[in-house]
């Protein structure tokens, strides 16, 4: 199925390969049963580790392994296959599983990693880990500024409606949930290696449990061929 869609490669924060060839026309969602991404419901998986997004009984799952500062992630979620991801939340056909992971802190330096996943963590308490998520890709520092200050995580919070509240700033300047940052980023360092480090490269996506193969994952970043492969596995889930 994957290889018919694309046949190209490139990995988020390694090395990049061009994709070769574009192929199909994208598919455009005719109705969304959710207005809008507000009203999708989330919630901490059952795992622990997890953040799941979208309806529960979507026949379709996307597991997804990013990093706050990766601007390998940056890219799939503003002009990659994110927004098309989004889409197919919105029409209930998926959902979406996020291992929020923070291997670029001790790489580059800093904290921004650790603090911004405890601060998505804390967004689903209010029920806007997905607004407060695509926010922060939106404003991404450098990957080499350790951007994601305390200050800076709550002024770019204020950005999404209802996410500001007392709890909320608490969380977030205590890192309140500094044990759900350790495990998510266990799980990901479990989850393989890439180039020479433990986890998989960032962003790397799981579609029904299929991982989808360093030389295709050029696929993440081309939002019609993305979309097309969504399409297919969708389509073959029901």
């Amino acid at each position: 199925m994957l290889t018919g869609v694309l046949g190209a490669a490139l990995v988020g924060c390694g090395s990049r390969h061009p994709v070769a060839a574009d192929g199909g026309e994208q598919q455009t969602s005719a109705k969304t049963d959710y207005p809008r991404l507000a009203d999708v419901p989330e919630q901490v998986g059952s795992d622990g580790t997890s953040i799941l997004v979208g309806d529960p009984k979507a026949r379709v799952t996307v597991h997804l392994y990013e990093d706050p500062r990766c601007p390998y992630c940056a890219e799939f979620e503003t002009t990659g296959g994110g927004p098309v991801l989004a889409e197919w939340v919105l029409r209930h056909k998926v959902k979406v599983e996020y291992t929020m992971a923070s291997f670029l802190d001790p790489r580059l330096g800093g904290n921004g990693s650790k603090k911004a996943v405890n601060a998505l963590r804390a967004a689903v308490q209010r029920g806007k880990f997905a607004e407060y998520h695509t926010v922060l890709y939106q404003n991404q520092p450098s990957e080499e500024v350790d951007g994601f200050t305390t200050a800076r995580l709550l002024e770019l919070a204020s950005k999404v409606k209802g996410l500001r509240s007392p709890s909320f700033d608490t969380a977030v300047k205590s890192m309140q949930y500094q044990d759900f940052v350790d495990s998510a980023e266990k799980v990901f360092a479990a989850a393989g290696h890439y180039n020479g480090h433990v986890g998989p490269g960032t962003p790397t996506a799981e579609v029904n449990g299929y991982r989808i193969p360093v030389q295709y994952s050029g696929l993440l970043y081309k939002a019609d061929l993305f979309d097309q492969y969504l399409a297919k596995v969708v389509g073959a889930a029901t």
